[in-house]
């Protein structure tokens, strides 16, 4: 029987993901973060991105859109704690574009640093849920 680890992703409404996996990636801040069962313990923030888990007999990954947060990795349990996960085929396409066009538009128009600062982070997100839909329009079966 393979190792598995037991995963939660959480957000500030719900809880979006909590069973096992064999391995999972995260968003890390320089780059992603693949991680095993029994894995040394780590805390660190993730940027906005996919998660991706291995779920145990099943062929293609559970991906899970994160607007950052905090991760915190024991050698049994992963919890991931984030203000927005949304599981990736829940996205909508035409609010993430319409949110990077609005970011984009106000990175242009900035009047002060907070509001650029805020459309960075806007930005980001937007462009992170895209990917995220195209991941998902990516896998076989799709």
């Amino acid at each position: 029987m393979p190792l598995r680890v037991h995963v939660d992703v959480v957000s500030a409404e719900e809880l979006i993901y909590s069973g096992e996996t064999e391995f999972a990636v995260f968003p890390g801040e320089a780059g992603e973060l693949g991680i095993y069962p029994r894995h040394t313990p780590l805390l660190t923030r993730v940027k906005p991105g996919t998660v991706r888990l291995k779920i145990p007999d099943r062929d293609d990954f559970e991906l899970i859109y994160v607007s950052g947060g905090v991760l915190e990795v024991q050698p049994t349990l992963i919890t991931l704690l984030s203000d927005t996960a949304i599981r990736a085929h829940d996205l909508d396409e035409a609010k993430s574009i319409e949110a990077k066009q609005r970011a984009e538009e106000a990175l242009k128009n900035r009047t002060t640093d907070a509001n650029y600062a805020s459309a960075e982070a806007e930005l980001a997100q937007a462009v992170a849920q895209l990917h995220a839909i195209k991941k998902l329009r990516k896998r076989p079966g799709s």
